[in-house]
C-alpha cells in the first residue's frame, strides 16, 4: 500500500519569550521532529483523516511547558508534539 504524501507548509511560527538568536535552531528542530512524528503517524488513522482533508488555514496548536534552560531541541520538539496534536484533532 503506498503511504500518501503529505506537504505541511507554515507560514508563520510565532514565538514569545525565546532569544531572537535561537529562532532557527528552534525551526530546524520543529521540522526535524514534526517530519519525524507524521512519518511515524502515517499509517494511523488521524494521520488518514488529516491526509484526505481540506486545506488547513489556521491552526491553534495549544500550548507546551518549557523548562528553564531549556534548549532548540527540546523546545522544537515541544512545539512539533503541539502542532501535530492539534492536526490529529
Amino acid at each position: 500500500m503506498k503511504r500518501p504524501t503529505i506537504r505541511l507548509h507554515i507560514e508563520e511560527l510565532v514565538l514569545h519569550s525565546f532569544a531572537p538568536n535561537d529562532r532557527h535552531a528552534i525551526a530546524d528542530a520543529v521540522q526535524r521532529e514534526l517530519s519525524s512524528l507524521l512519518e511515524v503517524g502515517l499509517g494511523s488513522e488521524s494521520a488518514a483523516r488529516f491526509a484526505s482533508s481540506a486545506h488547513h488555514v489556521h491552526l491553534d496548536a495549544g500550548s507546551f511547558q518549557v523548562e528553564n534552560g531549556a534548549k532548540a531541541p527540546s523546545i522544537g520538539a515541544g512545539i512539533a508534539n503541539a502542532v501535530y496534536g492539534g492536526l490529529s484533532k
